[in-house]
């Protein structure tokens, strides 16, 4: 990612706390609510409180392509609601002039518990996120100052702004707060699983308990939390040699090399192809790789090397439990609520 825009404000948004999780309504509700199943957002929303004004406002931003060079690409192309806001079937995504990038598109879902964003966790603040992808020259390859007066030139953006924030002043702050607070209500938490463990009378078959125990014994270690991710960043094992270095890039620690963020599991039956760099197709790849192929080099993670063994010891039945559990965290609510969806 282009990381040359570094804005100076940094600003956050006010949260109403809540019990339950975010569902399908008519369109209007745009209350932020923690699911009761989850820990404590890590976004400080003291500022920026999540408005429908707001938020509206923050959705068109994201779906319009006025904000690419030549007014084709939007956050929304990669970014795909059916997908879980990635770029389905895509190893790599496409973006302007169909140029390929270098990673995979990550789902934008659950933002507000993270403190690093991208794969190798070169931004620390959400309000900083938008820019990245505006000004990469294989994404929207447009500068974010020319965006901004891009915005400014538009009528109907003037009165959006005015609803929003009182002004139709265009500044990067008010830009930035209303993506914000539009990829803040992006909470994907009503699964067939959250609904079970919250005991909202969803059961699991025994295959998918069974799953969801091998799950916590092989995996949770790093897809922690209801979230599941611990929002770290591991050496995987893919490869002998880094094409990509990851998290290094960020810190020139040479321990990060190859290193990348831990991506949660939520919808990831809808996520496919994965990995940083879209190089696995399916589930059972992705776990026959744990099993089997993963690759030593000098930072590989620990826990895929114990005992004098590489990788995660499972049988092709374990394997099978654990998918039908994986499954059970697609979020069908998430994927289809009319207030993600674009205009």
């Amino acid at each position: 990612m282009n990381r040359s825009v570094l804005i100076g404000v940094l600003v956050f948004g006010l949260v109403v706390y809540g019990s339950s999780c975010n569902k399908e309504d008519d369109g209007n509700d745009v209350e932020f609510r923690v699911p009761s199943n989850f820990p404590s957002p890590t976004y400080n929303f003291t500022s920026n409180p999540v408005t429908k004004a707001g938020f509206e406002l923050g959705r068109k931003l994201f779906y319009d392509p006025l904000l690419s060079r030549d007014n084709t690409i939007s956050c929304g192309s990669c970014h795909i609601q059916t997908s879980a806001f990635t770029h389905h079937g895509h190893g790599l995504s496409h973006g302007i002039d169909d140029l390929l990038g270098k990673r995979n598109s990550p789902p934008v879902m659950n933002m507000a518990w993270s403190e690093t964003f991208f794969w190798d966790g070169g931004v620390h603040n959400l309000d900083l996120v938008t820019p990245n992808p505006i000004e990469n020259p294989v994404e929207m390859d447009l500068n974010f100052s020319v965006a901004l007066d891009k915005v400014r030139n538009n009528l109907d953006y003037k009165k959006m702004f005015k609803a929003a924030f009182g002004s139709e002043e265009v500044t990067s702050a008010k830009f930035l707060q209303a993506m914000s607070q539009f990829m803040n209500m992006l909470v994907s938490a009503n699964s067939r699983y959250d609904k079970y463990v919250r005991g909202e009378g969803e059961t699991l078959t025994s295959d998918e308990v069974e799953g969801l125990n091998l799950f916590k014994q092989k995996c949770s270690s790093c897809h922690s939390t209801d979230l599941f991710t611990d929002n770290e960043f591991h050496n995987n094992g893919l490869s002998l040699a880094f094409a990509d270095s990851g998290r290094y890039n960020i810190t020139l620690n040479p321990s990060d090399m190859g290193k990348f963020k831990t991506p949660s599991l939520r919808n990831i039956e809808k996520t496919k192809p994965y990995m940083h760099n879209g190089s696995i197709g399916s589930l059972e790849s992705v776990l026959n790789h744990y099993a089997s192929g993963v690759k030593q080099s000098a930072t590989l993670d620990p826990l895929l090397q114990q005992n004098g063994q590489l990788g995660i010891p499972m049988t092709e039945d374990e394997k099978a439990k654990i998918i039908l559990f994986l499954k059970t965290l697609t979020d069908t609510d998430f994927l289809t609520d009319r207030r993600f969806a674009e205009f």
